[in-house]
């Protein structure tokens, strides 16, 4: 599985929808949303600031990340970004993969 964290910000358009259905509803959608594509929900906050809702993710794939974020940005009713989280294991796995890279300038 692939864990991601979703940030998003509501338009004026979602923020009538979320206004109109309540955060429970938002909420069952985007669990309805992930579990379709085989997820889970790891956890799911409504904040304010400069991101109206955070989500935690574990999906089968970065596609199926990008499926969401496609779909979900055509909606027209949210800005999002997904960042993909990574273990302390992958990040051990990575350092010690070797990698041929030569700064620019040297």
């Amino acid at each position: 599985m692939a864990k991601f964290l979703i940030q998003a910000t509501y338009t004026p358009e979602g923020t009538k929808g979320l206004l109109k259905e309540g955060a429970s509803g938002r909420g069952a959608a985007v669990d309805q949303v992930v579990s379709d594509l085989g997820g889970r929900v790891e956890a799911l906050y409504f904040a304010f600031g400069e991101d109206d809702i955070v989500i935690i993710v574990d999906l089968p794939d970065p596609v199926s990340m990008a499926a969401i974020s496609l779909t979900v940005k055509a909606s027209g009713a949210l800005h999002t970004r997904a960042t993909p989280l990574l273990t302390l294991d992958e990040i051990d796995e990575a350092a010690r993969r070797p990698v041929s890279f030569r700064a620019p300038g040297t």
